[in-house]
């Protein structure tokens, strides 16, 4: 149940950019039981505001929380400024912050002279002041015009709400434009999506034509068009989009017909106002246009300058060979002296070729080269991730601190810029980034845009897996544009009897499966149809339990969600082997799903202010039911590798099970034993690229089974959707006529 809590504002301890407040208030009245005793003591609350002025009086609606990092606090969903109707109350008002210039004296004479309905008759007719001795005619002005101020204001949340925006969205809309709101609606409401990105183009446009904006005014048409080149993108890695596709989508989404000229002139106005840029037939978004630009220029100037030429590096990896007992190969030793050498390179290859190693060799001989160690060679060399957990497993592999591109590059949540630039750029001479094939256009860009002129930067990735979730194909364009200096490891670096799982990632990239039904130390091909494979998972995983392993290091992943062998499902089977219901076990359901003590979940969203990001896997450690939690409201706790978080029901869409994930979500991870089912009930899922990329996260052991026609199907089905992207013309086109 929604509360109230009517209390005097003192101050704030946090305020972002956006109105996001975290705060103190003093409580004079509340209608919740459970919160009589703060009366007259402080609450913190959160929420986010338009605007707070110190010693107001405030009705809050909203509800307790109880934060295991930050405490106690009241989490405001709607609020208002309440007028005071006492004479003490008006007076602290009138003698606040808010009126510059009038004191607690001046504003006392007001309220004895006008009375306690002293505000309604200033904002009335503000000659009423007239009657009031000493006051200055500029005094007068600043009393009546600070309130008009503050009355226009709430004014305008409630204008806004009443047009169908949220609270929140009123709030980001008035802080965006403060008094120049409606005007700005009015004008043309199409507008906010520019300025504002948390509000969506559909939002927007059912409010329009709620207020009855004309289906086909021209800025509705414009902004539809961004709206689609931006959904275009996302849904498929493409960079640009043809004219062609653009009208066929916004003629659809607007029941709307559109003359063909119209719709071009509206292209072109679009390209004169910098919001895309027509290339040929290929449209751009401007962003996306110039971070490809800016790349190939970029990657121009680092392979342009000049080349450092290190003396005896034969002998320090003969060094390194000695000390740590390993021998290199030719690609190997190729890789370690081209990464050091030049400014730019790629380093490519499978699993088992041994990237890991030379990034390690990387790093030792650069320490070395420049005799560096400790912390200077930490600030001087950066190792960086797309991912939290393949940053993770970057800094356990190689022993050296990582982190990931957006923590380096001191990324502002609520802005969505970045403090490491162009304008003020890191400090680090070395960058060697991982899971490159992860990284999409925009991002690639940002990254370069952080570094000096003198960087030197290795960019380390597989692009046979999966391409980025983003626009774009960078490692892959990188590759084939041979102007970058690379190379590709194809030696395997494994290749004792023990370890099958880089062969078998090998033939499945080059789509040629020998004896994968032949069972090997680390691998093993179970034969079972679609109608048993729920069942026989459930039977392989409980003898693995039997076993002892920590089902925290198996992880089972499928390509898709849907049907009786698809993610959700399984994941309810799976639940009751890895965890059934016990007595001592707390539970929940939520919209038809369990959620247990010691369940498995995966984490759906970023959340970087608790250090938890999209396909981090937690457990969950305790459940406190609403009956016995402090908050009144049922708890969850999850525990991300000692990183307790809690969770309320209305985060749950933030979380789901993990004992068995999405292909996709496991990028970037890598596991020690996973299970991998394969059934023709897959089929619009099968395809070379996701299979390899499911096969690449096995460490130590991997069990494929199912249908051995849909392994065979998947292997030899390479027909992919090919990314439409200029990058690679465009580096290309620098490089070679320069």
């Amino acid at each position: 149940m929604k509360t109230t809590v009517k209390g005097i504002y003192r101050r704030s301890i946090f305020v972002s950019e956006k109105g996001y407040h975290i705060g103190i208030m003093k409580v004079k009245e509340t209608n919740d039981e459970d919160l009589q005793d703060l009366i007259g003591s402080s609450l913190t609350f959160t929420g986010y505001f338009h605007e707070l002025e110190i010693d107001d009086l405030y009705e809050f609606e909203g509800e307790i929380v109880d934060h295991p990092k930050y405490g106690f606090q009241y989490e405001v969903s709607h609020y208002e400024r309440v007028k005071p109707t006492d004479k003490e109350g008006i007076v602290l008002f009138l003698s606040s912050d808010l009126f510059k210039g009038i004191g607690e004296k001046q504003a006392t004479k007001i309220v004895d002279v006008l009375g306690s309905d002293a505000i309604d008759k200033i904002l009335k007719d503000p000659n009423c002041l007239n009657k009031v001795t000493g006051l200055t005619k500029k005094k007068k002005e600043v009393v009546y015009e600070s309130l008009v101020k503050h009355e226009e204001s709430s004014a305008t949340i409630v204008y806004l709400t009443d047009l169908g925006f949220s609270m929140r969205d009123a709030l980001l809309i008035y802080n965006t434009y403060k008094g120049n709101t409606i005007m700005k609606i009015e004008h043309n409401i199409y507008s906010l999506i520019e300025d504002i990105e948390e509000i969506s183009f559909p939002k927007i446009d059912k409010i329009a034509l709620k207020i009855e904006s004309p289906k086909e005014a021209p800025e509705r048409i414009k902004a539809c068009i961004l709206y689609m080149m931006k959904e275009h993108s996302f849904n498929t890695g493409d960079t640009y989009a043809s004219k062609e596709i653009l009208y066929t989508k916004v003629t659809s989404y607007t029941h709307f017909f559109i003359e063909e000229e119209d719709f071009i002139q509206y292209l072109k106005e679009l390209q004169i106002d910098y919001k895309i840029v027509i290339e040929e037939e290929a449209y751009y978004l401007y962003d996306v246009y110039e971070a490809e630009r800016k790349i190939a220029y970029t990657l121009y100037k680092l392979l342009h300058k000049e080349k450092k030429q290190y003396k005896k590096m034969s002998t320090y990896i003969e060094m390194l060979e000695k000390d740590y007992s390993i021998l290199y190969n030719d690609k190997q030793k190729e890789a370690i002296t081209e990464a050091l050498q030049n400014n730019v390179f790629v380093i490519t290859g499978g699993p088992g070729t041994g990237k890991t190693t030379i990034i390690k060799a990387i790093l030792e001989i650069y320490g070395k080269l420049h005799k560096l160690e400790g912390e200077a060679l930490f600030k001087e060399v950066a190792l960086l991730a797309p991912t939290g957990r393949a940053s993770k497993r970057m800094s356990e592999s190689t022993f050296f601190p990582s982190s990931t591109i957006h923590r380096f590059l001191k990324w502002n949540k609520e802005t969505g810029d970045f403090a490491i630039n162009e304008m003020d750029p890191s400090d680090c001479k070395l960058v060697i980034v991982d899971e490159v094939s992860m990284i999409d256009t925009v991002l690639f860009y940002n990254l370069l845009m952080g570094f000096r002129e003198d960087i030197k930067l290795v960019l380390v990735g597989d692009f046979h897996q999966l391409p980025s979730v983003g626009p774009g194909q960078v490692l892959k364009d990188l590759i084939e544009s041979d102007v970058i200096p690379k190379t590709e490891l194809n030696l395997l670096y494994r290749q004792d009897q023990n370890s099958h799982i880089p062969l078998l990632a090998q033939e499945i990239k080059e789509g040629e499966l020998t004896d994968f039904k032949e069972p090997k130390e680390d691998y093993q091909f179970l034969d079972c149809r679609a109608s048993t494979l729920p069942a026989n998972l459930k039977k392989i995983c409980k003898q693995i339990i039997d076993k002892g392993y920590d089902y925290k290091k198996l992880q089972l992943m499928a390509p898709m969600y849907k049907g009786p062998c698809g993610i959700d499902a399984l994941n309810a089977a799976l639940q009751e082997v890895f965890n059934p219901k016990e007595e001592d076990k707390e539970q929940i359901e939520l919209e038809g799903v369990v959620f247990r003590e010691h369940d498995k979940v995966l984490q759906l969203v970023n959340m970087p202010e608790e250090n938890i990001f999209n396909g981090d896997i937690g457990v969950i450690s305790k459940i406190i039911k609403a009956s016995h939690s402090p908050s009144k409201k049922n708890e969850i706790y999850i525990d991300f590798d000692g990183n307790e978080v809690l969770y309320f029901p209305k985060d749950m869409y933030k979380i789901r099970h993990g004992f068995i994930i999405s292909i996709h979500k496991s990028q970037g991870s890598e596991f020690d034993f996973v299970i991998l089912p394969m059934v023709q009930s897959y089929h619009r899922m099968l395809y070379r690229k996701l299979i390899y990329t499911a096969v690449t996260r096995a460490k130590k052991k991997l069990i494929l089974i199912g249908e051995e026609e849909a392994l065979i199907y998947s292997v030899s089905h390479n027909a992919e959707y090919i990314r439409k992207t200029k990058f690679k013309e465009k580096l290309q086109n620098i490089c070679i006529k320069s």
